[in-house]
């Protein structure tokens, strides 16, 4: 890890620590203690399965987009191997931003596919997570506000998830408009800088057509991905169904500190809540826990204390579990890149 890298960790790890101190000094460590102590262990247990049956159907959602590619793994290493690409946005700051080009490298080596298509497999991955989330987030608040009054927090982070969803979806049609002008002119550019890495071992024009190859291979990959109208499709329940077990981890994790919350309110929360992994925190560790909390308070009424160590049992489940497996999986093939 270089110093500027190592600079970027450290404060994002100072930033996480710093947000938890303030949620403990405001909320109460003695309460929150006493909420998790209280906890009832088969509901904590049901709350660590539904997370392990997220990881499941966004693994398949990986397998499914691999094939697309003429990619083929086996279900038990596309769990394994999702975890770790988990395991890589967990890590490293901004979430998926810094951690998909380690996961991609872990994807290409189980797999055996060039990197860039590992990389289009985990993007479009991500990518289509955002379509399930998108209409859980206005089915939920839309059905929410026929009982309760939306809250300023609601609406605020509606309203930003609309803006930063809105900002991607732009950038990526401008992206794939402009693809043509990207693969004539972006490999000149990087050439000569990626030749003085590699301390001039290859002539600049190598590595220029080595780029201009890799660009084209990757925009023909994403193209395939998009025709395959029945993949997609598969993809896309998929990834809906990994969202409403996440739903369903929550809701036990409130059940196991003996509250009940209603599944229409945590279909929006939850994802409303991960845009806080945009933050330059270790896979926004801390930021994610607070959007949770300050979502959920006005939400559901109920004590920040117990909303907190629901929120800390749930991502327990979502953050900490593929994080012990996926870091696992990512020493056993040796992937360094982390």
């Amino acid at each position: 890890m270089d110093g500027r890298k190592r600079r970027a960790f450290v404060t994002g790890l100072f930033g996480t620590i710093l947000i938890f101190v303030v949620l403990a000094a405001v909320i109460g460590v003695d309460r929150v203690l006493s909420a998790l102590n209280s906890a009832e262990p088969t509901t904590v247990a049901l709350t660590f399965l539904l997370a392990l049956c997220w990881l499941a159907a966004w693994s398949l959602m990986l397998r499914t987009v691999l094939a697309t590619l003429d990619a083929e793994i086996s279900i038990p290493e596309s769990f394994f191997v999702y975890t770790g690409a988990v395991f890589a946005n967990n890590v490293t700051p901004f979430g998926q931003a810094g951690g998909e080009p380690v996961a991609a490298a872990l994807i290409s080596k189980v797999s055996g596919t060039r990197y860039e298509t590992a990389l289009v497999s985990i993007a479009s991955v991500d990518v289509l997570n955002v379509v399930p989330s998108i209409s859980l987030i206005f089915v939920g608040v839309g059905y929410y506000a026929t009982a309760s009054a939306v809250s300023d927090r609601v609406e605020t982070a509606v309203g930003s998830a609309i803006v930063l969803i809105g900002a991607i979806a732009l950038a990526m049609v401008l992206v794939w408009r402009y693809r043509h002008v990207l693969v004539e002119r972006l490999p000149s550019r990087l050439a000569p800088h990626i030749r003085r890495i590699r301390r001039g071992r290859v002539e600049t024009a190598t590595v220029e057509a080595d780029i201009t190859n890799r660009l084209q291979r990757f925009f023909e990959n994403i193209e395939r991905i998009a025709t395959n109208r029945r993949n997609v499709t598969v993809v896309v329940a998929l990834s809906l169904a990994g969202w409403l077990f996440q739903a369903a981890a929550l809701m036990a994790a409130f059940d196991a500190v003996g509250y009940s919350v209603p599944l229409s309110v945590l279909v929006f929360v939850i994802p409303l809540a991960n845009l806080a992994g945009a933050a330059p925190l270790p896979g926004g560790l801390g930021g994610i826990e607070a959007a949770f909390i300050a979502l959920l308070i006005p939400t559901t009424g109920i004590g920040a204390a117990s909303i907190t160590a629901a929120v800390l049992i749930f991502r327990g489940a979502i953050y900490w579990m593929p994080v012990v497996i996926g870091g696992t999986t990512v020493s056993v093939l040796g992937i360094r890149a982390v």
